[in-house]
């Protein structure tokens, strides 16, 4: 008989990771990286947790601790970032094609298995998966098996801080499931928010044991039917399935801040050509194509600027992913709304009108498959060789 089981695969301290496989000098250093505009502390290796270094944290408020211990302070870089997570997902592919990208840095799969043997076979399993990813992308990872996503997620959590788990917890053996649950605080619990938590708490609800023996009629005429989800997830009624097919995206933004502020049109346009560039490379990684864009730009209010935050939308003769259209067209938006005298704090392109690639009736004037066989190879280029080889 065939048994429902799940493996979540967390990517430890992701950014930092990231950061990590192109600059191994900096093991056993403590390093940050920083939000959009360098602003707070968005990831930290475990050596800058150790010296107290706290998530979220502004980094001025930071700056002589992480000097004193000669940390490595990074801005972020998503677009290495979203490639790293390629790799990875990649990866895990080896062991299943039924993959739910949770997030950057998560993964949930599908890894049924017998009931003879298969708590075995699925030690065994995420074992290897993690040395592999490693081995192959050099990211570490930790990985919580279950028979529902709630308890992956409980699996991984503990994962994480037990060194006798050694980056593997597998619950799917129900003699270590209630001491496991025990470990974990209710705020911890995936899908327990800090309203729940403290409504929780004031019950006596501490930890996710006590929260799976709680009484759902109860909980459910409280609060809401998700929380009773939540219960039955943790006691093995798998709830939340794995979501193959997402619900189709209807807009995609590609923005940033920029590290000083933007004054000239020629800086703007290099820098909406990149936003461009990367919406469609995205768009071609969902085979969707975008009907219509929009450009926009900020001054920074807080620094004393006037604030100036125009947008404008344009749209696109034909439904595309063509790069050097989305380019055009953005450009054509920036121009519209640039203004000499403001000092640009941020600036972006969100794509919208989209739809699958495939049906889209092509312009009778415009040849598309030349343009496709340009992008494929441009894609494939740099999907082998690194973002942004060839651009």
């Amino acid at each position: 008989m065939r048994r429902k089981v799940f493996a979540l695969v967390d990517c430890n301290n992701f950014y930092v990771s990231c950061e990590r496989v192109f600059n191994p000098r900096l093991a056993r250093r403590p390093v940050v990286v920083l939000s959009n505009n360098d602003g707070c502390i968005i990831s930290r290796s475990e050596e800058a947790k150790a010296i107290g270094v706290k998530m979220g944290a502004p980094l001025y408020q930071a700056q002589a601790l992480l000097d004193a211990h000669d940390a490595a302070i990074f801005s972020s870089n998503y677009a290495l970032y979203g490639d790293m997570s390629r790799r990875v997902a990649e990866t895990l592919e080896e062991f299943t094609p039924d993959i739910e990208q949770y997030s950057i840095d998560e993964a949930f799969l599908n890894l049924d298995c017998d009931d003879n043997g298969g708590e075995e076979k699925l030690d065994a399993t995420g074992r290897e998966m993690r040395r592999r990813v490693e081995r192959w992308t050099g990211i570490p990872v930790c990985i919580g098996i279950a028979e529902t996503k709630t308890l992956a997620k409980v699996a991984v959590e503990i994962a994480k801080h037990s060194e006798r788990a050694r980056g593997v917890v597998n619950l799917v053996e129900p003699k270590y499931l209630a001491q496991a649950l025990a470990r974990v605080r209710i705020e911890k619990v995936w899908g327990i928010g800090s309203n729940y938590a403290r409504r929780l708490k004031a019950a006596g609800i501490t930890n996710a044991l006590d929260l799976r023996d709680a009484d759902t009629r109860v909980w459910r005429g409280r609060e809401s039917v998700v929380l009773e989800r939540v219960i039955y997830e943790l006691r093995g009624v798998s709830c939340l399935p794995l979501e193959l097919c997402p619900p189709p995206r209807r807009s995609l933004t590609v923005s940033r801040s920029f590290g000083a502020p933007v004054e000239t049109l020629t800086e703007l346009r290099e820098a909406v050509a990149f936003y461009a560039t990367r919406a469609g490379e995205k768009l071609r990684q969902r085979k969707l194509v975008a009907n219509a864009l929009v450009v926009f730009l900020s001054t920074n209010r807080f620094a004393g600027d006037v604030l100036y935050a125009p947008s404008v939308a344009v749209t696109l003769p034909c439904a595309t992913s063509y790069t050097a259209d989305l380019i055009r067209y953005a450009h054509l938006a920036l121009e519209k709304i640039y203004r000499t005298g403001h000092r640009f704090k941020k600036a972006g392109v969100m794509l919208v009108g989209l739809v699958p690639a495939p049906p889209v009736q092509a312009s009778l004037f415009v040849s598309n498959e030349r343009a496709r066989r340009l992008m494929d190879a441009l894609d494939q280029i740099n999907a082998r060789m690194g973002s942004r080889t060839v651009h």
